[in-house]
Order: C-alpha cells, then sequence, then structure tokens
C-alpha cells in the first residue's frame, strides 16, 4: 500500500500534468529539472505525472518521469497504478518499459481490477501477451468474480480468449 500524502497542486505541477498528458518531452523536462516540480506531484485524486503519460502511451515522457525518479508502483486512490493505465490502453512498449524498471502486477483498484483484467477487457492481446511474460496471475478476478477470460469473452476479443485459455485460464468459472 503506498503513502497517499498529496502535494499541494501549483500552477507548475498543473503544467508538469499538461505536459506528461499531451508528450511535451520538453516542457516536461524543462519543469521537472526547475526543481520546483516533484517527480511523484499528485492531484486530488492521487494521479502521478507517470500514471497521466503512461495513460496517453508517451513512452519519451514514461521514460523521462521514471529515470528522473518516479515511484512506479505507486496508487491512486482508486488503486490504479502506471501499470494499470498503460495495459488498460493498450500500449504495450509502455507496460514493457515500466516492468523493466520493477512494475508489479500485484497492484488491485478498490473493485479487484488488475492490469491483466484491464487488458483482457479492451482486447489488447499483445498487453496480455506481455503481462502474463511478466508474472500475471491467470486466475485474478474483480470482487464480483469476474476473470480476464471472462471479461475477453464479454468483448468477443478470440485472440485474448485463446491466449489466456492456453496459459491455463479455467472455463468454468464462476462469477457472483
Amino acid at each position: 500500500m503506498c503513502r497517499m500524502s498529496f502535494k499541494k497542486e501549483t500552477p507548475l505541477a498543473n503544467a508538469a500534468f499538461w505536459a506528461a498528458r499531451r508528450g511535451n518531452l520538453a516542457l516536461l523536462k524543462l519543469l521537472l529539472n526547475s526543481g520546483r516540480v516533484d517527480v511523484d506531484c499528485r492531484d486530488s485524486h492521487g494521479t502521478t505525472l507517470l500514471m497521466v503519460a503512461a495513460y496517453a502511451g508517451h513512452i519519451d515522457c514514461v521514460k523521462e518521469l521514471v529515470l528522473q525518479g518516479a515511484d512506479i508502483n505507486l496508487q491512486r486512490e482508486s488503486g490504479t497504478t502506471a501499470l494499470f493505465f498503460a495495459a488498460q490502453q493498450g500500449h504495450n512498449d509502455v507496460v514493457r518499459f515500466l516492468f523493466g524498471f520493477g512494475a508489479s502486477t500485484e497492484f488491485r483498484t478498490k473493485d479487484g481490477g488488475t492490469a491483466l483484467l484491464a487488458a483482457s477487457q479492451y482486447g489488447h492481446m499483445q498487453v496480455v501477451e506481455t503481462l502474463l511474460k511478466h508474472g500475471a496471475n491467470i486466475h485474478d478476478q474483480l470482487y464480483d468474480g469476474a476473470t480476464a477470460l471472462f471479461l475477453a469473452a464479454q468483448g468477443g476479443y478470440l485472440d485474448v480468449i485463446r491466449l489466456l485459455l492456453s496459459s491455463g485460464a479455467k472455463v468454468n468459472q464462476p462469477r457472483q
């Protein structure tokens, strides 16, 4: 569990969030190198610059933030992490990079969601494959019992279904 000490939002931090969201690497570097923006600054929901860049798929910004010391495994108040956001959006390059710097598949959202469940729900085949290769638990479930296989089937993502089945997903896992 991460500490949830939200730093006060400042105009410079807001500019850094804008830069991370838009992929403006030059501005992001300028703000971080000024020493006036914490690399792990958070908004009112606990969202970090790294989470924003990962969600948007801006790999250059993600790399810069990590190299400047961003904590990869910080959780938002909902429980989501940078890995979760990258997986949810299908940014496999970001997912692979985060694993190279210690991202964990163990974190859960308030409803039990994991990066694998999110990637499966949205049919991101390559991301699902990468997550499984890096130890994601094929048997993870939302708190209502939905599995990665259930979510992929619900979306009709046949390639993800095949991958999950070949990786040992249980076919008849009941859902509440």
